[in-house]
């Protein structure tokens, strides 16, 4: 097996492309949002961009960053 301790550099002659980041998704109290499990609904609370509260209408849920299959309306 191998360890990787550093992640692996992008040569600037490889015919592939360099991994793009996902930019880091903001949201703001009162914020309507879609989620693909849940639904619609609303953000009721935001924890130092580390998750957030949103209210669905039957039930709450935590949300943690980076908030995979939420986005906002």
């Amino acid at each position: 097996m191998t360890n990787r301790s550093a992640p692996r550099r992008h040569l600037a002659t490889s015919p592939f492309k360099a991994p793009v980041a996902a930019p880091i998704k903001h949201f703001a109290v009162g914020d309507r949002v879609s989620h693909d499990r849940h639904g619609l609904g609303t953000v009721i609370a935001v924890e130092d961009e580390i998750a957030t509260l949103v209210d669905f209408g039957s039930q709450k849920a935590r949300i943690v960053s980076p908030y995979k299959g939420m986005d906002k309306l």
